[in-house]
């Protein structure tokens, strides 16, 4: 095992342990220690990449109420209602969760609304989607920005690849502040296509992203080996990335080797973190 330091740790006490290095200057270590620019990314690519996962599921709707996790449990349950206008151009897919806090399938409290128009069908070349959100809360944290996810056609694999573009901004609930988020990713399609059955697809994602913490802190974000995403899972199952808060060390994330689990490993300066996932 190349890594240095193992420390198992829930992801409650990622603030404690994990960006303290070796180093005996207390000061130092104060400063590698920034546990908000790593939780501000993860909560925004959770909410973003879940935005996502809802208006795939809305708009088949015949696999609307299933989740991968539990079954044939409701995802959404009764919380949403699906309106679906073919009258307009781009057509205007609305995901509707109320004015009040409903408890959805994935353990999300959720209201507000997800909008999205999309100018043709999701595997014909050329289409694109743009989501946006009319006064979207998750877990009372707001959701603000744009989505927007355009099919690129096949590669030279004969894969079906998209373009997903994010500029988003989330109003976290404990009034800390405003997560600034900004992603432009691949997302290359390498399983599922002939089945029409979503809990089957798995896509490849590379790309980068910026941001900024509640707090201010700039950071950047590379995907350095693909990230594998199984429809049928929560959580990435492989891929890696790095990122790097502005002033202190790069944090190197792993997803693994392809299980479906909610482990994660972190490493920076030689210390590496094994994080379970909520």
């Amino acid at each position: 095992m190349k890594k240095n330091v193992l420390i198992i740790i829930s992801l409650a006490f990622v603030s404690s342990f994990l960006f303290i290095g070796c180093n005996k200057d207390n000061t130092k270590e104060e400063i590698d220690n920034d546990p908000g620019s790593a939780t501000d990314n993860a909560q925004a690519e959770r909410i973003f990449n879940n935005v996502s996962n809802i208006a795939d599921q809305a708009y088949n709707s015949e696999k609307f109420y299933k989740s991968s996790d539990d079954g044939d449990e409701n995802i959404l349950g009764n919380c949403a209602t699906i309106t679906l206008d073919t009258s307009v151009y781009p057509r205007m897919l609305t995901v509707d969760f109320g004015e009040e806090n409903c408890l959805c399938g994935d353990g999300r409290y959720r209201r507000g609304k997800i909008i999205v128009s999309f100018t043709g069908r999701y595997r014909e070349e050329g289409t694109m989607l743009t989501h946006t959100f009319d006064n979207y809360f998750v877990n009372d944290n707001q959701v603000k920005g744009t989505r927007i996810v355009t099919n690129e056609g096949r590669n030279e694999d004969d894969n079906l690849y998209f373009t997903i573009n994010v500029d988003g901004q989330i109003i976290k609930a404990d009034g800390s502040g405003q997560i600034t988020w900004i992603s432009n990713r691949e997302r290359e399609w390498i399983e599922g296509e002939d089945t029409y059955e979503w809990f089957d697809d798995v896509y490849l994602i590379t790309g980068e992203g910026h941001g900024k913490t509640a707090a201010g802190r700039n950071y950047i974000v590379k995907i350095t080996n693909p990230l594998r995403k199984e429809i049928g899972c929560r959580y990435f199952v492989s891929g890696t990335y790095e990122f790097t808060p502005e002033g202190i060390p790069t944090r190197i994330v792993d997803f693994g080797d392809g299980e479906c689990d909610k482990i994660i490993t972190v490493t920076v300066n030689g210390i590496t973190v094994i994080i379970n996932l909520p």
